[in-house]
């Protein structure tokens, strides 16, 4: 019997149709980002290429922009920038998930895609739902098109997990290796630390536990969440979002956190080894819970949460009065080279490009401008020659990014809504590309080699994009046209 009962669902109805009239006219609603149609949006979970059209389902509350019980939204697409809306894929509908379907992962096998999720319930009574009182259990779900269920079971229940860990246990991705089926899930032990968990399958429908697959000292968190794992030529790579990091200079100063360790894994023990330290992906202030997948054309491809939990009262939303929050960031093509993971915006989004401009620029202590008639959506490409002391570079309203003594900030006024700045050390700064949204900015240094994104409010767009220090540079600029 379903949780859910018809007096919801008209419920639901009822209230989106009410946030979509906000929305609809909304100047932030962004314009070739994905983000809800209404209420909340957060975890990429689900990415994948099918039978050439690309599925990207998230973590989605339609009916409450501060959040609340989550579904798993739908949205298509033939070519990674267009993207078509489709019904809800998952709901809390049953008894091992009533408190929410939580992210998990999609991996495709005889023409079928098969799903992991964590099915989410939190017991009445009197509890922390940390050390007791929450069930997550990890839930298979087969489709053969990606849009209707043919099978939906528990395959791992909550009492089944090992001892030593709290409840909590989640986000389940899965992977194949030397003919065997692999997941990976993010822990929480009990003492405090966090953990990757191992299980494999030879059929994808019976698991048995492996053991810790990746566990961290008592400074790198005590949850890891969002585990994802594969492997490339130069090295392979398990991604995570460590929670309870402590912040240092330049590094870990979000509330929680996102990187990657590069290393390798031994198939005979089964461990991961790491073989760098800890890299954050993303040095802004709004990426969480990234998820990877390969496409058919076997590019590894990133989707994050553009977005983060737990910032108040340091920065807010003020979407939330309109209706929505949060957004997905651009997808990031993914390789390793040179010890280092780059991330790259998706070629296809050059699609969107309109009315290019460019303009050498010559600093001596002074100031340049370019002219930037929209400043809502647009691309900014800067080469640089030479940065002699210093250069920053003023757009939208009042943002500002700037390097100076081999330290790149990004740094915010009012448009930023309690988000002031962020910095990350680069001892030769060589490329800003710039991908600005009407209320999001995702800033690529070096070619990929660090990103930092952000979501910014502005009330009044500038109508010029300004150089100030002392460099010499190339920059391009093109409108970004979601219509084209």
């Amino acid at each position: 019997m379903s949780e859910l009962d018809q007096t919801y669902w008209n419920q639901l109805a009822q209230v989106q149709s009410e946030l979509s009239q906000k929305i609809i006219n909304d100047p932030w609603r962004l314009t070739y980002h994905q983000m809800p149609v209404t209420g909340w949006m957060n975890d990429p979970n689900g990415a994948v290429q099918f039978d050439g059209v690309y599925h990207l389902y998230h973590q989605y509350v339609p009916d409450n922009p501060d959040g609340g019980l989550v579904h798993w939204g739908h949205k298509t697409s033939t070519d990674m920038v267009h993207f078509k809306e489709e019904e809800l894929f998952l709901s809390p509908d049953k008894p091992y998930n009533k408190d929410g379907v939580y992210s998990g992962s999609a991996f495709v096998k005889d023409d079928e895609i098969h799903f992991f999720y964590t099915g989410n319930v939190k017991n009445p009574g009197d509890h922390d739902y940390t050390f007791s009182g929450r069930e997550q259990n990890t839930v298979h779900v087969v489709s053969k098109d990606g849009f209707t269920i043919e099978l939906e079971e528990v395959v791992i229940p909550h009492e089944d997990y090992p001892e030593g860990f709290t409840d909590h246990i989640r986000d389940p991705k899965v992977f194949e290796k030397n003919g065997m089926y692999y997941m990976v899930l993010g822990a929480r032990a009990l003492n405090h630390r966090g953990k990757i968990l191992l299980y494999s399958s030879s059929d994808l429908y019976k698991w048995e536990y492996e053991g810790v697959f990746a566990e961290g000292e008592k400074e790198m968190g005590y949850m890891w969440e969002c585990p994802d794992f594969f492997e490339t030529e130069e090295a392979d790579v398990l991604i995570f979002s460590p929670q309870g990091l402590k912040a240092t200079a330049h590094q870990y100063e979000n509330t929680h956190n996102a990187g990657y360790y590069l290393g390798k894994a031994d198939w005979k023990k089964l461990k991961f080894n790491s073989e760098s330290s800890f890299k954050e992906l993303d040095s802004g202030f709004d990426f969480y819970a990234p998820q990877t997948f390969e496409d058919e054309s076997g590019r590894r491809i990133l989707w994050g949460w553009m977005g983060l939990g737990d910032t108040t009262p340091e920065y807010s939303n003020p979407t939330v009065a309109r209706g929505w929050q949060h957004a997905m960031t651009l997808p990031r093509e993914l390789s390793v080279e040179n010890g280092k993971l780059m991330q790259r915006p998706l070629k296809e989004y050059e699609m969107l490009r309109d009315n290019h401009t460019d303009v050498q620029i010559s600093l001596n202590n002074e100031s340049a401008a370019m002219e930037a008639l929209n400043q809502k959506a647009f691309e900014l490409k800067v080469t640089i020659d030479s940065v002699d002391s210093n250069l920053s570079i003023s757009l939208k309203e009042d943002t500002v990014l700037s390097y100076d003594n081999k330290v790149f900030t990004l740094s915010h006024g009012p448009s930023g809504y309690g988000r002031s700045e962020r910095s990350v050390e680069i001892s030769d700064l060589h490329t800003i590309h710039v991908l600005a949204d009407t209320s999001s900015l995702e800033i690529f240094l070096n070619d990929g080699e660090h990103v930092l994104s952000t979501r910014v409010y502005p009330k009044v767009e500038k109508d010029r994009i300004h150089f100030t220090g002392s460099a010499t540079l190339f920059a391009e600029k093109w409108d970004l046209n979601p219509s084209i």
